[in-house]
């Protein structure tokens, strides 16, 4: 007998409990146990906006976000390796397996790596904030860019705008000589360059999958011989806007497969988005898991 407790289908796993394995950080969406020379990331069906968690989860998310970002390992690992040695939870270490049904399908034991302390962000598209930055002054993160650009106009190239990385709340964009301060030149300087060109690859591949990709963040660690990998997720609809193909006109607001449509909904809700969030409906979370499941659909099927 073990204390496995499975999850819920109907409501979705908000929260591992695995006793005897070290919770070495619960993130947003990720609780992530410390297993001596590696890691286990399990991805729960969490999610938040506007830095909150909300109380509801949503069903089957967590599969997904992890069946998205292992295939995406493989498809980038041409480009530079990454932290996953495996999703069977058959290779797992035996005090992780007893946990199974908490683990398969959403879990991805990974390297321990020295992770670097500055999101890296890529971006093609005009959008979110960047798109407010350049109403107000012709800049995104700072960079300079053309009069005549839209919401959702394609940039003439796509920029590199790095980002502290916050425990908590939001994390704040820097200049990349910001980042070269935090990091060193050398390091900053190929992290700017991995992660255009797996941006470059991912948004090639998803655009022939119907799929644009506005933006995405990377996180990359240090293994112990000094190796720079990709860690974390990889091209997922929570770490990148997802916009339908088929629908994008530049000027107006895309179809997206991120967390939008829950921005959406709560925007119409009198929360102040302060703790605590506001109960979401049965439609919001089926239409939430919905965009989810046909992103992972387009891209992998």
């Amino acid at each position: 007998m073990t204390n496995d407790r499975p999850a819920i289908a109907s409501e979705g796993l908000h929260t591992t409990e695995m006793p005897g394995l070290r919770l070495w950080r619960r993130g947003k969406v990720r609780d992530v146990y410390d297993l001596g020379e590696t890691l286990l990331m399990v991805a729960t069906d969490r999610i938040s906006a506007y830095d909150v968690i909300m109380r509801q989860a949503i069903p089957e998310k967590g599969r997904l976000l992890t069946e998205i970002s292992a295939w995406w390992f493989g498809r980038l690992a041409d480009i530079v390796e990454n932290h996953l040695i495996s999703t069977d939870v058959d290779d797992y270490p035996e005090v992780a397996r007893q946990y199974r049904s908490q683990l398969e399908g959403r879990s991805m034991l990974v390297e321990k790596t020295d992770p670097l302390p500055v999101e890296c962000v890529a971006r093609g598209y005009l959008a979110g904030s960047g798109y407010r930055e350049y109403v107000e002054g012709r800049t995104v993160c700072g960079i300079p860019l053309p009069e005549g650009l839209r919401l959702g106009s394609p940039l003439p190239e796509p920029i590199f705008t790095p980002a502290t990385k916050a425990e908590e709340g939001h994390d704040e964009n820097i200049t990349f000589e910001q980042s070269a301060g935090i990091l060193g030149q050398p390091t900053a300087e190929l992290l700017r360059d991995l992660t255009l060109r797996l941006y470059s690859a991912g948004s090639g591949i998803a655009r022939e999958k119907g799929i644009i990709i506005a933006d995405t963040k990377f996180e990359f660690g240090r293994r112990k011989s000094g190796e720079i990998i990709l860690i974390d997720e990889a091209l997922t609809p929570d770490s990148s806007r997802f916009w339908l193909a088929s629908e994008y006109r530049e000027g107006t607001e895309p179809v997206n497969f991120d967390k939008q449509y829950l921005r959406d909904w709560l925007e119409t809700s009198d929360w102040d988005k302060n703790p605590p969030p506001p109960d979401l409906p049965a439609e919001v979370i089926e239409g939430t898991r919905r965009r989810y499941a046909e992103a992972r659909s387009l891209l992998l099927d």
